[in-house]
């Protein structure tokens, strides 16, 4: 052994492997200087067996795995060597040089949070400079301040999930990534692989500025919705503060609305932000076959709504959000004949005044598997200022698992959204749940259902209770520089009801179906899908956009 280890220290690696022979009854400490010679001659293959053989016969040396790891490395078999280093760290959980070496595996496969928890554990990595490329069109002090992390520090992932969760909050970014080039490499001479250990960290944007970076731009995000007989005018990142106002106007005669809204950060803080808003609408609707508490179907009623209200919105954290807020609204009905008693409250005029809050919660993350669970709830509290009606209570939560299987981009993606909410006491129709697609005015979707009958709402049923699960699945079918193509399956189940029995779906609803989403110039994402509801045999095409 002492001549075997002279001979690695002095270079002699092919006087190394006639000593410790291949086939030869060798200790484990012997395949080891054996797997380090045919290493550093890089006939890999070879190495790998005499490691093995080692792991074999030491099995909680965690020597063997890391070498193992080196030698996948250098082979690009990145999941081999993730593989033999976790296996590593279950043997010695402070190995510094195989949590730096796991580290730079994620990094290389451009999973950054994964990268981060493991170099966290070693200390590391270490930021020599953080730069914008290009600079943004946002106030220097208010762009800093949402950096939770700073230059010749440590970057946390905890420090780096509230810098994105608070960048997010500005809202004037439609595209960004982290750009993080090594800057040092640290390495032990025994080891195969140097890791990096330090960075220069760059963060690469698309802003949204004005009305659009250019009038085409500007043009697709405006006129997204005219095969809804919408437009949408907004303005972002205005007195380059990211005050940002965003409108809707909607001239679908049977379905008229007109929505602004203006949000700010509060007092110059990214983590804070302020929204305020006024909605007004004018909608026929068609419920003949969805409410059950008239002699004659309701096939024409007319709703007249507005409602302004204010929002504060906090970011706690990545991973802890929270918001509060008020609302008023004022509603009238047409007057119709022919109501059962118990559904007279439904369709009363009159005023409410609520107030509500929000939060959201990172209940699980593993970046190594890029999986991830998110919650969130919501509670209101009002009143209504007219009889029969007086005060209510509404709640609701949801949970969303979203997992990327593959080990680096976004080929596949799998998502599944748990949501239940419900309401005690009275409330008007227009403060119902609705189960249905439906563009901007209802997110509680089911694709086999349309929100529309003949252009009129009320096709889809409502409620005061409802219990919802959406779960999809994308693949990336094509990516060129102007757009983004992904298809996929999907699967909706649910169920609305209300305790006064005049709404409701009578029953779950199960729908199947596939959808594609393009995304054009990292602005806005045309969805169209197709759903089926199983109990009824009705086929729903239907197509959306977003910004």
């Amino acid at each position: 052994m002492a001549r075997v280890k002279r001979l690695y220290e002095g270079g002699q690696w092919e006087e190394l492997l006639r000593v410790a022979p291949a086939g030869a009854d060798l200790s484990a400490d012997l395949d080891f200087y054996r797997g380090l010679a045919l290493a550093k001659l890089e006939r890999w293959p070879e190495a790998r067996i005499a490691f093995a053989a080692g792991a074999r016969k030491a099995p909680r040396d965690p020597r063997f795995p890391v070498e193992l790891a080196g030698v996948a490395y250098k082979q690009k078999d990145f999941r081999a060597a993730e593989r033999e280093l976790r296996r590593a760290l279950r043997l010695d959980p402070h190995d510094s040089y195989a949590l730096n070496f796991l580290a730079t595996i994620f990094f290389l496969r451009g999973n950054l949070e994964a990268a981060l928890e493991y170099w966290n554990r070693a200390g590391l990595p270490r930021v020599n400079q953080v730069r914008a490329r290009p600079e943004p069109d946002l106030k220097p002090e208010l762009f800093d301040r949402a950096f939770a992390f700073s230059p010749l520090s440590t970057l946390e992932l905890s420090q780096f999930e509230t810098a994105q969760a608070q960048l997010d909050n500005l809202g004037i970014f439609s595209f960004y990534r982290w750009e993080l080039v090594p800057s040092e490499n640290t390495a032990a001479d025994s080891r195969s692989v140097p890791p990096t250990a330090a960075f220069d960290v760059t963060f690469d944007s698309i802003e949204r500025e004005g009305f659009g970076a250019n009038k085409s731009i500007a043009a697709l995000s405006m006129l997204r919705g005219l095969p809804y007989e919408t437009i949408y005018p907004d303005y972002d990142n205005a007195f380059h503060s990211a005050v940002n106002f965003s409108s809707l106007f909607r001239f679908d005669s049977e379905r008229l609305r007109a929505f602004a809204e203006v949000s700010a950060p509060a007092a110059g803080r990214p983590c804070w932000r302020v929204r305020a808003w006024v909605d007004g609408r004018e909608e026929n609707w068609n419920i003949g076959g969805t409410f059950f508490g008239s002699s004659i179907p309701i096939t024409d009623l007319k709703l007249r709504r507005i409602e302004t209200g204010a929002e504060f919105r906090s970011i706690q954290s990545g991973r802890w959000d929270w918001g509060t807020g008020v609302r008023f609204a004022r509603r009238s009905f047409d007057r119709f004949s022919g109501l059962e008693a118990t559904a007279i409250p439904f369709f009363t005029d009159g005023n409410s005044l609520e107030l509500f809050g929000h939060t959201r919660y990172l209940l699980v993350s593993v970046p190594q598997e890029r999986i991830t669970i998110d919650s969130s709830a919501s509670a209101g509290f009002g009143r209504f200022y007219a009889a029969p009606l007086g005060n209510y209570a509404r709640a609701a939560g949801s949970l969303r698992f979203d997992w990327l299987p593959a080990g680096q981009g976004d080929d596949y993606e799998v998502s599944s959204r748990l949501r239940a909410g419900g309401t005690l006491g009275p409330v008007p129709f227009d403060e119902l749940n609705t189960l249905g697609v439906e563009q901007d005015d209802n997110d509680l979707w089911l694709h086999g259902i349309s929100a529309l009958r003949d252009g009129r709402k009320g096709h889809s049923p409502m409620g005061r209770d409802y219990a919802l699960w959406n779960s999809e699945m994308d693949k990336v079918v094509y990516q060129g520089t102007f757009f983004k193509v992904r298809l996929g399956p999907l699967f909706d189940a649910g169920r609305i009801w209300d305790p006064s029995g005049l709404f409701g779906s009578r029953g779950w609803l199960w729908d199947p179906g596939a959808q594609v989403k393009v995304r054009l110039l990292d602005t806005v994402e045309v969805v169209l899908s197709y759903g089926r509801d199983i109990r009824s045999g009705q086929n729903t095409f239907f197509g959306t956009t977003e910004k």
